[in-house]
């Protein structure tokens, strides 16, 4: 089955999308939308897309388009995945969908209503080095589980400039909604839903915070820790220890290398994994489960339970106090 997918935003990481869906069968890039025609037609012919639409609305009006990538800034995605529901179209929202659960609950009882599929854009679950991870954890390779630690940063200013939408806090900006999103993804895949959460946060000039940090306490005393930053140079890290010994991920979340370092008492061993698209992945996973071949990987009970640990997160950081998540 070949999805057609429309593109709602000219955003920078569309190009991944796009470059994804043309090295599958499975998916169609065939329209984009932005609010300037003018930018949206200059977007659309630099990169072969068939139409362009001057506003968002038209693309959801759009009869060949089956399925909306929404890439819009973080405030948006929860308003822009109803509205594409309501139109009929299947969703992939760019992660992080929302901090709010009931929004997300929302969203997923609109996309059941109708019999559509609806997804969180974590592409590096999708990636062949992350299923092996968890994996490995399940099956006991390094022993019971204890311990989780993750990281992301890098300097977004330096980098894309202070006027990046992800320094505004009235479109959910901040360092915990774009890269932490991926370190509590992390300690949820590996270790389960967490139950308590003690969090710190440094608020940076404009109001969203440009350093956030937490321990995060999981079943059977799983104890989790992950650092994020926007003002730090660029860090990704995850390791998982167990009793028995400890697995260590250099480069988690995009797997530009791929590996994981398996260590124990009689030594480490490298298990090397080929580059792959993650991306593509995911447009084949979510493709596959439109048509009813494979069950969606990250559906309502990942983005819900994604949403209510960032909800507790803020929380606990606002207050200064460890809190409990409710369930």
């Amino acid at each position: 089955m070949t999805l057609r997918w429309g593109l709602l935003s000219t955003a920078l990481i569309n190009d991944r999308i796009i470059d994804a869906a043309r090295s599958t069968s499975r998916a169609d890039v065939v329209a984009v939308a932005s609010r300037d025609a003018e930018r949206a037609a200059a977007y659309a012919r630099e990169r072969g897309i068939d139409r362009a639409h001057g506003a968002y609305e038209a693309l959801l009006e759009d009869p060949g388009v089956d399925a909306v990538y929404i890439s819009l800034p973080n405030g948006m995605h929860v308003e822009w995945t109803l509205r594409a529901l309501e139109a009929g179209k299947h969703v992939l929202v760019e992660k992080p969908f929302s901090p709010d659960v009931e929004s997300v609950v929302q969203s997923f009882d609109a996309a059941d209503a109708r019999g559509l599929i609806l997804s969180e854009g974590f592409m590096w679950r999708h990636q062949p080095q992350t299923a092996e991870l968890i994996r490995l954890v399940g099956e006991g390779a390094i022993g019971p589980l204890r311990l989780v630690r993750a990281a992301f940063s890098f300097p977004l200013e330096a980098t894309r400039g202070a006027a990046d939408t992800r320094f505004d806090p009235a479109l959910e900006g901040g360092a915990l909604m774009d890269v932490g999103t991926y370190c509590v993804n992390a300690i949820r895949a590996i270790a389960g839903e967490p139950e308590h959460v003690a969090a710190e946060q440094v608020v940076g000039r404009t109001g969203v915070d440009v350093v956030f940090t937490a321990a995060l306490r999981c079943p059977d005393d799983v104890v989790t820790h992950f650092d994020c930053a926007f003002v730090l140079s660029y860090r990704a890290a995850l390791e998982v220890a167990g009793e028995d010994g400890s697995l260590f991920v250099a480069d988690p979340w995009h797997a530009h290398e791929p590996g994981i370092e398996l260590r124990r008492g009689d030594g480490l061993e490298l298990l090397p994994f080929e580059r792959t698209d993650a991306y593509r992945l995911e447009l084949e996973n979510i493709a596959d489960a439109v048509a009813g071949d494979v069950p969606l990987l990250l559906g309502r009970d990942d983005a819900v339970g994604q949403a209510r640990v960032l909800e507790a997160l803020y929380r606990s950081a606002r207050m200064s106090t460890p809190l409990e998540v409710s369930q």
